[in-house]
């Protein structure tokens, strides 16, 4: 796991433009799942546009400190190493 969010800001800004699975928490014991293309990456988040098809909207963003707290986990499933950040 990643100990800074500079390091994870590079690790995201390699895959800009890759599918994407964001798995979330949602609140006691209730998990979200959406999919998606990274974007973009800025100094304090990163957005992902959504699939349409399983969102009801265009695009979220999620800030490093979700990935570095564990609030969020990243997966883009091609990739051998474990981006789970």
């Amino acid at each position: 796991m990643p100990t800074s969010l500079a390091t994870i800001k590079d690790r995201l800004s390699t895959h800009i433009g890759q599918e994407l699975m964001v798995v979330a928490q949602a609140g006691r014991k209730k998990t979200t799942e959406r999919h998606g293309i990274l974007k973009e990456t800025y100094p304090a988040v990163f957005v992902v546009d959504l699939d349409q098809d399983e969102n009801s909207f265009e695009r979220v963003s999620y800030s490093y400190t979700d990935i570095l707290t564990q609030n969020i986990q990243i997966d883009f499933g091609n990739s051998d190493e474990d981006d789970n950040q």
